[in-house]
């Protein structure tokens, strides 16, 4: 009965969150938790995610088809993972579409893997971040299905989807994202680009923020702080669609024409 309230109580889990469980009564060490997880997977009570990573089945359900949470999956890849980028918009109702990839950050992010139909990308904390030992900032925990995960805030993930647009989705896609979003701490936003310290990034927020100034209640002073740390030489928003940009001066920064414009699917 122990063991089942386990199972009950953890949809996904590692084999460290096993080793814990057993740590509570007679049976401990690699051996036991190697002998339960054998006997599970025998029994179809649990599957296999990757190494040392389970997801459990109900009872009576078959193991092939049981929807197993692929957000709880990402939160258990790797001790410090935290829920980025677009699985962060996902995760907070936000997203516009939905996507088949899952973001994580971490210090050490295994190499892209595959389940049930999602794959799972695992990507490095931004340097300046670990260097100030700030890897945590706008980080909340939060709780899904019984089980704590971590996942970024809406602040965070503003700044990082406009950072990393490759992990979340492109342009249309964050815009159309993010603007589904009635309230921002515009001040907690602006510390935390600047925390980045990379100009193309304060230059990017900038001209988003410029661009919703009325709809985010955004302040001259908050965009007074971001053109202080501004490139010095006009940088591309997508450095992929340069012959697509126009610069806007302000902001130092060459913007793709929808993104400007916000004319999405014209011309399709």
């Amino acid at each position: 009965m122990r063991h089942e309230a386990f199972l009950r109580n953890h949809p996904v889990f590692t084999v460290e969150d096993l080793a814990r469980h057993l740590s509570g009564g007679r049976e401990q060490g690699e051996r036991a938790v190697e002998a339960l997880t054998a006997s599970w997977l025998k029994s179809k009570r649990i599957v296999r995610v990757r190494r040392g990573l389970f997801a459990t089945i109900p009872p009576g359900s078959e193991p092939a088809s049981y929807p197993v949470d692929p957000f709880l999956v990402a939160s258990k890849l790797v001790p410090d993972a935290v829920l980025s980028h677009h699985t962060a918009l996902e995760f907070h109702g936000r997203a516009h579409s939905v996507l088949e990839e899952f973001t994580y950050l971490s210090l050490s992010p295994l190499q892209k893997i595959t389940f049930r139909g999602h794959s799972f990308r695992g990507t490095r904390f931004p340097k300046a971040l670990v260097c100030a030992g700030k890897e945590g900032y706008e980080v909340v925990t939060s709780e899904r299905r019984g089980q704590d995960l971590r996942v970024t805030s809406l602040e965070r993930t503003l700044v990082d989807v406009l950072d990393r647009p490759d992990l979340a989705g492109g342009w249309e896609e964050i815009w159309r994202s993010l603007e589904s979003v009635e309230y921002f701490n515009i001040d907690r936003v602006v510390e935390y680009a600047r925390l980045l310290e990379n100009a193309t990034v304060n230059a990017k927020l900038g001209f988003f923020l410029d661009q919703h100034r009325d709809a985010l209640m955004v302040e001259e002073q908050h965009l007074a702080a971001l053109r202080v740390h501004l490139p010095k030489q006009p940088h591309y928003m997508d450095r992929t669609r340069r012959k697509l940009g126009r610069w806007v001066a302000e902001w130092n920064l060459m913007v793709p024409r929808d993104v400007l414009h916000r004319t999405w699917g014209e011309g399709r």
